[in-house]
């Protein structure tokens, strides 16, 4: 073996450490399989029979599709804008043991492994002396579940709620939607669920000659005929019905997952801190890897997902545009481009509507939503509408591609976005001329979102990421008290204002700080260390702390950030929210993600040395195929 080998990493064993083990049910937390688009969340059982978790699907949603962009005096109107359209939990499929009321207590022995390495649920368990064991698969290309009698139960989804957690769906409103068996024969058949303007088809596939029965309302069984102890089962969700022939049976499935998940961890950057001395570096490591993977689940799709993903319902299943950076910006530095592209090309999809929304208000280019859904239209709200951190977010994801592949094909690619959104950035900066400089706002809302945004102006993480975004896209136009404060005339800044996102920290280490004064950088950074109430953050606020703590020199503080016991992240990788923030919270698995590249990696004027994010003393950071930040 070469040296070159022996420094390999060896990828399945550094995933496979951290598998997580279940002997009973997380009733808010759910154990999950999936593919970035599709997600099935189970209970001890490997299904959803004693825990209504959620089967979601990206683009299921119902209701009406409506144009808006300003909230509306109305607010009855307004409040019908914001809730369509909505996510809809698909089916609800559980253990049928004939007409026992069973509990999850009668159940003995119990056991769960998720194996993270081809992204299979194995359950075992025993029932009246008798053992079972179910296995729980989705195809990585269909919407398809591969799993002795199990029910079928649909729910309703209204959804008027802002959060519906930890579980989706009313089952107790059976007069509010339809469900009817299109077909069925001894080994498969099809339901058809109706909600509103929404239909969709349930295909099931199955092994052994068994019988799909009615058992009431919208409640389905299905059990072998025969005295065979197996079924194996494929479950598909479509809004076609699907013919036997062009379905995958269960070993179809689990071939193609595990092909899929293996890829997935071959490929692309992967971090291993097993030779560190200090003992913290397992937890990080769990972080790390159990991030990936529940990223991969519930926020790769074709659309930025909703900040709870794939497992509930939050801000009505709206996906936020300032959050997308969070969601998805790691997938560069982990150089996972074949999942970053289908994302980014949101903005190309955009672009007519984002055009639409700045020429209404009197902008050039492309002004781009905050609040919004797959037609791209902004929800009302006032937080919606002069929130605009989100802008320069195209920007950087394509000078990131760009990086990555520096060709005239990339420029081309985004040039229409790039040039659009600067066109916007620069009509909305309006001039001063008393000053002889541009101002943002008043109005505009602050990433924090805790301020008066009628006295707000020149905040200063925004006013920097303007300056940066912009320097950007002239790039691509030539190719083709010795503190900072959040903005200036703010009163008591650093004792009304020390919760919540802490934004100044972003303008140096996110960005790469190129208009600041250091010094005053520094002690700025120092005075959020001492004063900020840490406690009030969530999410990807310790990832843009860590980032700040390794530019400014302390990576000591960088891998604290990373481990907060306020970035929680339970036995399967779900990061906790708040009261403010719905539970899972995946913009924080996004942020530790990027953090932690960041400082594996190193970033544009870095030092030589390797993984300079990281304290030289305690900590052995190997990676592989991780690309440098910014």
């Amino acid at each position: 073996m070469n040296a070159e080998e022996e420094l390999k990493i060896d990828r399945r064993a550094l995933v496979q450490r951290h598998n997580p083990i279940r002997t009973a049910s997380n009733i808010t937390s759910p154990m999950q399989v999936g593919n970035g688009r599709f997600a099935f969340g189970v209970d001890i059982t490997g299904l959803q029979t004693f825990v209504p978790f959620a089967t979601m699907r990206e683009l299921d949603t119902h209701g009406r599709s409506v144009r808006y962009d300003m909230p509306s005096e109305d607010k009855e109107l307004s409040q019908w804008m914001i809730s369509n359209l909505n996510r809809v939990n698909l089916v609800r499929i559980g253990l049928h043991v004939g007409d026992s009321n069973i509990r999850e207590g009668d159940l003995v022995n119990r056991r769960q492994v998720l194996d993270l390495w081809t992204s299979t649920i194995h359950s075992s368990f025993e029932l009246g002396g008798s053992k079972a064991s179910v296995e729980t698969i989705v195809h990585p290309d269909e919407d398809t579940i591969g799993e002795l009698g199990i029910f079928l139960d649909f729910p309703f989804n209204g959804g008027s709620s802002k959060f519906s957690a930890p579980y989706v769906g009313d089952f107790d409103r059976p007069e509010c939607h339809t469900t009817t068996i299109e077909s069925a024969t001894g080994s498969q058949a099809c339901i058809r669920h109706t909600l509103d303007n929404l239909a969709y088809y349930t295909n099931l596939l199955w092994n052994q000659s068994g019988e799909l029965k009615h058992l009431k309302d919208h409640r389905y069984s299905l059990s072998l005929s025969g005295a065979s102890s197996t079924l194996e089962l494929s479950v598909n969700v479509n809004i076609h019905q699907i013919n036997g022939r062009e379905r995958s049976l269960y070993p179809v499935t689990a071939e193609a997952s595990q092909v899929h998940w293996q890829l997935y961890w071959q490929n692309g950057g992967i971090i291993d801190l097993s030779q560190s001395s200090d003992i913290r570096w397992f937890e990080l490591e769990r972080r790390i890897i159990l991030s990936l993977y529940v990223m991969a689940v519930n926020a790769t799709g074709r659309h930025p997902p909703q900040e709870s993903g794939l497992v509930n319902v939050g801000w009505y299943g709206k996906f936020h545009m300032e959050i997308a950076f969070w969601h998805m910006g790691y997938l560069a530095l982990f150089n996972k481009w074949s999942l970053l592209k289908p994302c980014t090309s949101i903005y190309d999809r955009f672009l007519r509507s984002a055009t639409e929304l700045a020429s209404s208000q009197g902008y050039k280019g492309a002004r781009w939503p905050k609040m919004t859904d797959p037609s791209g239209r902004m929800a009302p709200g006032e937080i919606n509408s002069l929130l605009i951190w989100q802008q320069p977010h195209p920007l950087f994801f394509a000078e990131l591609e760009y990086r990555a592949c520096p060709t005239m094909d990339t420029l081309h690619k985004w040039k229409n976005v790039v040039f659009a959104t600067a066109d916007f950035m620069s009509s909305y900066a309006e001039y001063n001329a008393s000053s002889g400089f541009y101002d943002l706002g008043p109005p505009l809302h602050v990433m924090s979102e805790n301020t008066d945004p009628r006295s707000t102006y020149n905040p200063v993480f925004e006013l920097e990421y303007w300056r940066y975004g912009l320097s950007i896209a002239q790039q691509w136009r030539q190719r083709l008290d010795g503190l900072y404060v959040m903005w200036p005339d703010v009163k008591n800044m650093w004792t009304e204002h020390t919760w919540d996102h802490p934004s100044l920290i972003a303008t140096y280490g996110w960005l790469p700080g190129h208009g600041l004064d250091l010094e005053i950088m520094k002690a700025t950074t120092r005075k959020i260390w001492d004063n900020w109430r840490f406690e009030k953050c969530w999410g990807w606020d310790f990832g843009m702390l860590a980032m700040n703590a390794a530019r400014s020199g302390n990576p000591e503080k960088a891998v604290g950030f990373l481990l907060d016991e306020n970035l929680h992240l339970d036995d399967v990788g779900l990061v906790r929210g708040t009261t403010q923030v719905p539970t899972p919270y995946f913009p924080g698995n996004g942020g530790l993600l990027y953090a932690v590249a960041f400082m594996a990696a190193g970033w544009d004027g870095a030092l030589d040395d390797h993984a300079p994010g990281f304290p030289s003393q305690g900590w052995k950071v190997r990676f592989e195929n991780l690309n440098p930040a910014i």
